[in-house]
């Protein structure tokens, strides 16, 4: 958005969903919510000739680690949390209601607890005093609001009394807004921070007021209880400690980058991986993969919901790493990794698989076929069928008598299938079913087929499908 006396960029990076927001008004500048590598911003000033007057955060996230720190110590910009937030780095506790002056504009905070209790909006306010824009972070999203059960442990509350306190923050601090005002959330559609967040990134308070489910006019706070609480799934693993780092401190990305961008040669990284009990992880394309790779790895390709997933699945964000990936995606790998918590990069493997396979080491391999020859081998009513897709998605369509096993579940489903039986496997497209086919080998699991194309290609085969969801077909 631009007008006269002020711009607002939003930087939203979709691996993540996250947006973060850049803010100018008469050469001075403000940051909301930025990503860890903060490089671009401050590369982004200089170009603006802008100084850097303050960095907002509308709460400690738990999916991501902001650059909130490593940007303040560049620039020497303070950083700005709402009320009842206690970080462990120097910084401004605002109080609700506080304005802070930006070239002609003004940010004002709105204290809105309810996804956690130190959460905030901050609300921009033109030179005339008029209510324009809303940062509204996890509060309130395009279509969703934020998720009442993440903060429960750190403010000793149930998710109902939480939800109950978000009810509240939005009938009294978000709703009464003009409804010209433009909503700019911190997340969009594929956040783990909301349940049915739309993919649409802005919106206004009067179209949120007007089709969003959590602010019907005529709700109750009992009704927004049940309705905001109901479906909710487990948090991802890695969100307690993204959490603690944020609120913490953490290395700076630099320190963690360089390690990460360290190559190890073919001698160096097979000894790094037996030192410190180093996870392999494979970050090429799940076609490359399947054809050979380092036995052991976990494929999770970079060209997908990446970072998201190694903290699903990884979930301790110490666990020591090391990177097999193509030459061209390093630095993209690396900086991913850091950007959920995952600061224990050993090195990567110089020269990459090839080098791995040119030594004459041992090489794995996943049991792929295509659709079109599944369909011909497959027996519905005799073979198991495992797809890994949510729950929604299986929901909606799938193959006759397949079992539902999302792989965010595939912990605790792994142990209950016997290696002795054969299996096929797929997703939706390859990606997540390579991810559970090397988890599965990692854990000596070989006795499966995982289908290339996934359910996409299937559906163009003639094998039955079924809209009919088998409640026993499904792990909950």
């Amino acid at each position: 958005m631009n007008s006269p006396t002020f711009k607002i960029e939003q930087i939203y990076t979709g691996c993540l969903a996250q947006g973060a927001y850049y803010i100018t008004s008469n050469g001075q500048a403000a940051i909301i919510d930025p990503l860890r590598e903060t490089q671009p911003y401050i590369d982004r000033l200089s170009r603006d000739n802008a100084q850097l007057k303050f960095i907002f955060e509308t709460h400690f996230h738990a999916d991501f680690v902001s650059g909130h720190v490593d940007l303040s110590r560049k620039t020497a910009a303070p950083i700005v949390y709402g009320p009842n937030a206690m970080p462990a780095f120097d910084c401004i506790v605002a109080t609700d209601g506080q304005d802070f002056k930006l070239g002609h504009i003004t940010i004002r905070v709105l204290h809105t607890p309810g996804h956690t209790m130190e959460s905030s909006c901050f609300l921009l306010v033109d030179e005339n005093g008029s209510e324009q824009v809303l940062f509204s972070g996890d509060t309130l999203f395009i279509g969703d609001v934020g998720r009442p059960d993440l903060a429960q442990k750190a403010a000793s509350l149930t998710q109902e009394q939480l939800a109950a306190t978000l009810y509240q923050s939005l009938r009294t601090k978000i709703m009464t807004l003009p409804e010209h005002v433009l909503v700019y959330p911190a997340h969009g559609a594929g956040s783990a921070c909301g349940k049915n967040m739309s993919k649409e990134t802005v919106s206004t308070i009067g179209n949120q007021k007007a089709t969003n489910y959590a602010l019907r006019a005529n709700m109750t706070d009992a009704e927004f209880i049940k309705e905001v609480t109901d479906g909710l799934l487990p948090p991802p693993t890695y969100f307690g400690a993204n959490v603690a780092m944020n609120k913490n401190g953490y290395h700076s990305f630099e320190h963690v980058f360089n390690n990460g961008m360290r190559a190890l040669s073919v001698a160096a990284f097979k000894a790094a991986a037996e030192e410190v009990g180093a996870l392999i992880l494979d970050t090429r394309d799940s076609d490359t993969f399947h054809r050979g790779f380092i036995p052991q790895s976990i494929n999770i390709g970079v060209n997908g919901d990446f970072a998201p997933w190694v903290g699903a699945l990884v979930g301790d964000v110490k666990q020591p790493l090391l990177l097999v990936t193509d030459s061209n995606k390093i630095e993209e790998t690396v900086t991913r990794l850091t950007r959920v918590g995952f600061d224990n990069i050993v090195g990567h493997l110089e020269g990459g698989f090839d080098s791995w396979k040119n030594a004459g080491k041992e090489v794995d391999t996943v049991n792929r076929i295509s659709a079109a020859a599944f369909a011909e081998v497959v027996a519905i009513e005799y073979d198991t069928i495992i797809d890994v897709r949510k729950q929604s998605e299986y929901r909606a369509e799938h193959v006759a008598e397949a079992f539902n096993r999302p792989l965010a579940d595939i912990n605790n489903w792994i142990k209950d299938l016997n290696p002795e039986n054969h299996f096929y496997l797929h997703c939706a497209g390859g990606y997540r079913s390579m991810i559970a086919a090397s988890i599965l080998q990692a854990r000596g699991y070989r006795n499966f087929t995982e289908v290339a194309g996934g359910f996409k290609a299937i559906a163009e085969t003639s094998i039955p499908k079924s809209d009919f969801v088998c409640q026993s077909k499904i792990i909950l």
